[in-house]
């Protein structure tokens, strides 16, 4: 092995004596952005492959740096890798080692680059692999929905305003909401792509370089579309990773908002769902209790992920352009975010897994609270020529005397609806059916069984 001649501070000849020990703890950040060491290697592969292309180093000192990049992956694949604090992040610790393996010509390497430039390249790579990731994790929870979808397209329970019955509906159309939910979310996290496909690479530390570097090169090499434009722009824009924690913001908050759709199904007061035993805890002090402490955990995490993005923002807020040290906590918080989001989609989709809807209670539920009175004032508009708002005056007046004698709606007799509204027929007594209510809804997006079934086979074909 070759001595390490290079093993202080980068800026060693500029800065005379040594971080204080408080600098040095707050400064280092290898345990955070070591994360990116895969990213950091390919960017140094590609970028000293475009400086032997543009015969800025030579073929054997290119070979050389390559050797020795591929060297240290493999000893950080196999945890042979010791990371250490004085070299402060990634980028230092793999320069200092590639410095042991091949000697002075590492220090080739950082031409025409800084860190500054080297890391952004680096933390969009990782986005971008994130991303994908999410996405495959949105896909494989849609995927769930829909077969439990699938299977309950008749399985009629009430829909809720105000937690208040309204209207009856298909449980699996109120499933196929949150299929619509979480496809919003893919979509905006695909839409980040297109910021992440700019290349930073080659802007070094604000104003780019004098050396006759081909950023177009890099920038396939490495699977963006494109350098980027600006150079003191691309230092100093954090963008892109705003656009990912607003993204895992809004699908966190939708996951929150299912949580608590579910808590409330599975309370004793609604009882229409049953959780598994798998997803469920007890309680310490009283026997017979199954908490639904999975689901109360996605809607507190969503708090920790909404404080990381405004923690982003704050940062951002004060920063003129170019870069600086504030931007440092932008991978902290963007991998605490990321790592929360990816729990909680396996979670709830863990938690789908092992839910079964409760029908019969389902059933009762949507044949209380007068649901269909809604289908009563639509059945007079389109058989008796009158206005929805004359409509509803007589739906109002048959709910209020039902209320009054105590009976549902289907329990009133075809005289007693005479006596409000002289022009009802006994064919009026057939919307008050909870089942015939859901399946008149047959507008594009309604509930009707005919449109759920081909809106879960357009989701099945578009889901690979």
């Amino acid at each position: 092995m070759v001595k390490n001649k290079n093993n202080t501070t980068i800026w060693g000849s500029r800065i005379k004596k040594d971080s204080s020990a408080l600098f040095k703890k707050v400064g280092n950040s290898i345990n955070i952005d070591k994360k990116l060491f895969k990213e950091d290697i390919s960017g140094s592969v590609a970028h000293v492959e475009m400086l032997f292309k543009q015969k800025i180093i030579s073929f054997q000192i290119k070979n050389k740096i390559i050797y020795g990049l591929k060297k240290i992956e493999n000893e950080i694949l196999k945890n042979k890798f010791e990371f250490k604090n004085e070299y402060e992040d990634i980028h230092m610790n793999i320069e200092k080692r590639l410095f042991q393996i091949i000697g002075e010509e590492a220090g080739y390497i950082h031409t025409a680059r800084s860190r500054n430039d080297q890391v952004i390249t680096d933390f969009k790579m990782w986005i971008t692999s994130a991303t994908k990731e999410i996405n495959q994790r949105l896909d494989d929870i849609i995927k769930t929905i829909l077969r439990i979808s699938e299977k309950n397209i008749k399985t009629v329970m009430p829909g809720f305003t105000h937690l208040k019955n309204a209207q009856a509906v298909s449980f699996a159309h109120y499933l196929m909401a949150y299929v619509e939910m979480f496809t919003r979310d893919k979509k905006r996290f695909s839409n980040n792509l297109e910021n992440l496909s700019e290349c930073p690479l080659g802007v070094a530390a604000l104003t780019g370089t004098s050396f006759n570097i081909d950023r177009h090169f890099t920038s396939k090499k490495l699977g963006f579309k494109k350098p980027t434009n600006n150079s003191i722009d691309t230092v100093a824009d954090r963008d892109f990773v705003l656009d990912f924690l607003y993204s895992t913001s809004t699908c966190s908050m939708h996951i929150s908002r299912i949580a608590e759709e579910l808590i409330i199904w599975n309370s004793d007061s609604f009882n229409l769902i049953t959780l598994s035993d798998k997803v469920v805890t007890g309680s310490s002090i009283m026997p017979q209790k199954k908490n639904p402490d999975l689901l109360e955990y996605l809607r507190g995490k969503t708090g920790s992920i909404y404080g990381n993005f405004f923690s982003m923002l704050t940062i951002l807020k004060g920063l003129p352009i170019s870069y600086f040290k504030d931007l440092q906590d932008d991978k902290e918080i963007l991998f605490r975010s990321n790592e929360i989001l990816k729990n909680s989609i396996s979670i709830l989709n863990e938690i789908f897994k092992n839910l079964k809807p409760n029908k019969n209670k389902m059933l009762d539920l949507a044949n209380n609270g007068y649901i269909t009175a809604t289908d009563l004032a639509d059945y007079i508009v389109r058989n008796h020529s009158m206005s929805f708002r004359k409509a509803y005056n007589i739906t109002a007046s048959i709910v209020n005397f039902a209320e009054k004698k105590n009976k549902k709606l289907s329990e009133l007799s075809i005289e007693e609806l005479k006596k409000i509204e002289p022009k009802l027929t006994i064919e009026a007594l057939k919307v008050f059916d909870v089942k015939n209510s859901v399946n008149s809804k047959k507008s594009y997006g309604g509930t009707s069984f005919d449109n759920i079934k081909k809106m879960i086979m357009k989701y099945k074909k578009s889901i690979k």
